[in-house]
């Protein structure tokens, strides 16, 4: 009987699962100092990022000046602002600016980034070219009003090369949004060599020697080998500066008067700003803003369409 006993309790005892492990104290303790270090992160992205597009979105539907109530209006907002002539100029300029200020930024950022790949000694070019990415906005617009006056040294300089009246680059809204653009081209340089430089390093030295022993010129390196395996970080410099080109405020804000001369030099964003914090038009603003959402998911996924064609991944062996 005792047999029989101890061969059921056997049994039971195989039936039941058994028993999960304990965690290692070391692991919770290692939990714990992980979201303690990650919360403030957390934190800040909840109260800066995630809120305010909440209530932008919110917004986007309603009608509100910041004092009165609340008011629902539906797509009122979306459908004053895309027949607004002001958004439209807003877009123009935006795309623009964009379509400028990428491809010669980028075109520059590469030439120079060769050139450094040249040198045995870069640390002083590279300080020297990434100085304008840390350099704060507003002594950025106060140097380049200066070099942009009427008669301050770039059009002085233009007009002894060219022998044509000192151009007005702020005042001539023909001339407004080219400023920015040129201010905008010197601000991102410095920081699209880095990348493109940290690119060409990384580019296989066998391949280019393989190459070399083909009878490969400079120019047929770099377009047929360099170039290729150069498209990944160019493709991710062209979406991150078409992305911050749409964005683009400090610079129209702290360089010109009221996005002038009649509206030239009016971005987007510029637009958010005046209606919301101008006229606190909060409504109309968030719909704006909800709009430049929408064009800058549309561009990128139309890059990240184009890519599959232009760049040119190392498969792995």
């Amino acid at each position: 009987m005792s047999q029989q006993l101890r061969v059921a309790q056997a049994l039971r005892s195989a039936r039941q699962s058994p028993p999960e492990p304990r965690e290692a104290a070391w692991r919770k303790a290692d939990r714990r100092w992980g979201w303690f270090f990650v919360g403030p992160q957390l934190l800040g992205m909840a109260t800066f990022v995630v809120l305010p597009f909440v209530v932008s979105l919110v917004l986007a539907f309603a009608s509100w000046d910041g004092l009165t109530n609340l008011e629902w209006v539906g797509l009122a907002n979306f459908a004053d602002q895309l027949t607004d002539p002001l958004l439209l100029r807003s877009i123009i300029n935006t795309l623009l600016l964009a379509l400028v200020t990428v491809p010669i930024g980028l075109g520059l950022a590469t030439v120079i980034a060769v050139a450094l790949d040249q040198l045995r000694s870069r640390a002083l070019y590279l300080v020297l070219f990434f100085a304008p990415v840390v350099t704060s906005s507003v002594a950025v617009a106060m140097i380049w009003q200066q070099l942009f006056r009427a008669d301050g040294a770039l059009s002085a300089a233009l007009s002894r090369i060219f022998r044509i009246a000192p151009p007005d680059w702020l005042g001539d809204p023909r001339l407004a949004l080219l400023a920015v653009c040129i201010v905008t081209i010197w601000g991102s340089l410095g920081l699209n060599v880095v990348i493109i430089l940290a690119g060409l390093q990384n580019v296989p030295s066998t391949v280019v020697e393989a190459a070399r022993l083909d009878g490969a010129g400079p120019v047929t390196m770099f377009l047929r080998i360099r170039m290729p395996l150069l498209s990944p970080v160019l493709f991710y410099s062209s979406v991150v500066a078409f992305i911050s080109s749409l964005q683009t405020f400090d610079t129209v804000f702290l360089l010109t008067a009221d996005a002038g001369p009649d509206n030239a030099t009016r971005t987007i964003v510029y637009h958010i700003y005046d209606l919301g914090f101008g006229r606190f038009e909060f409504g109309p603003s968030s719909a704006a803003a909800v709009i430049l959402l929408v064009l800058t998911l549309v561009i990128t996924a139309a890059q990240f369409a184009v890519q599959k064609k232009l760049v040119h991944y190392e498969e792995a062996a």
